[in-house]
């Protein structure tokens, strides 16, 4: 059974990606997020033996070795799925240092941590394993008051790529899914008329399937992608 870690397991798109994967059994999953909810005791229901939770804060960047000593215990690691996000949404010239700080901790200096973690697992274990980091639309085209968001997924994907130059050789790969707005509790404070001028903007009018982003999300895990490594794949209802 190949392990995968996916955080923000308990989120619109972090609970699809985990129920894409756990539909093959193929997969087993560890989830990563703040605390658990009905969708976690869904999981431990369906699938007792493929699935573990564990309650982690991902604000605390420097407590992200600690995760790992419960990790070794499940199994070794085949693949990360970065997918925890925090959104501080601001205009820059009203930037807040503790905001950006926290945000900066969740979305760009834990996966960084993480795939530390993931990378030196496989190595040990002689996998030949596969990185995914949800990154973002807002990382390719200007949104009002979404700068400094965009400014953590920028980082990431520019993280990714030389990671994929760094351990491809022995068979790693890392790539960024690329989602466009999509209906989840991060869109939840926009207003209908905003989320129809954000849809209008893409060539299918309509918002992003979370579906389409976890299945991509499960597509570059297996070994169908083995030749795909240091991308950015958008799945945005043709954003860009």
């Amino acid at each position: 059974m190949k392990w995968i870690i996916v955080t923000g397991d308990t989120g619109g798109l972090g609970s699809e990606i985990v129920r894409v994967l756990l539909q093959s059994s193929v997969y087993g999953v560890i989830g990563i997020s703040r605390r658990e909810n009905e969708v976690t005791d869904e999981f431990k229901v369906l699938y007792p033996a493929r699935y573990f939770h564990i309650c982690f804060d991902l604000e605390n960047s420097d407590k992200i070795k600690s995760i790992f000593k419960e990790i070794k215990k499940i199994s070794p690691i085949f693949g990360l799925v970065n997918n925890s996000a925090y959104a501080y949404d601001d205009l820059a010239t009203n930037a807040n240092l503790e905001s950006l700080e926290k945000m900066f901790r969740v979305n760009t200096l834990s996966p960084i941590l993480l795939t530390k973690y993931s990378i030196r697992d496989m190595l040990l274990n002689k996998t030949k394993g596969s990185i995914v980091h949800v990154s973002s639309v807002s990382a390719h085209t200007g949104y009002k008051g979404l700068s400094m968001y965009a400014s953590t997924k920028g980082a990431i994907e520019a993280f990714s790529k030389g990671v994929s130059r760094e351990w491809g050789g022995i068979g790693i790969r890392s790539n960024c899914v690329c989602p466009g707005f999509m209906e989840t509790s991060m869109s939840e404070t926009l207003t209908s008329e905003q989320k129809d001028r954000i849809y209008k903007r893409t060539s299918l009018k309509t918002e992003t399937s979370t579906e389409s982003v976890a299945r991509t999300v499960e597509f570059l895990l297996s070994d169908s992608a083995i030749s795909i490594t240091g991308q950015v794949i958008h799945v945005d209802s043709g954003t860009i």
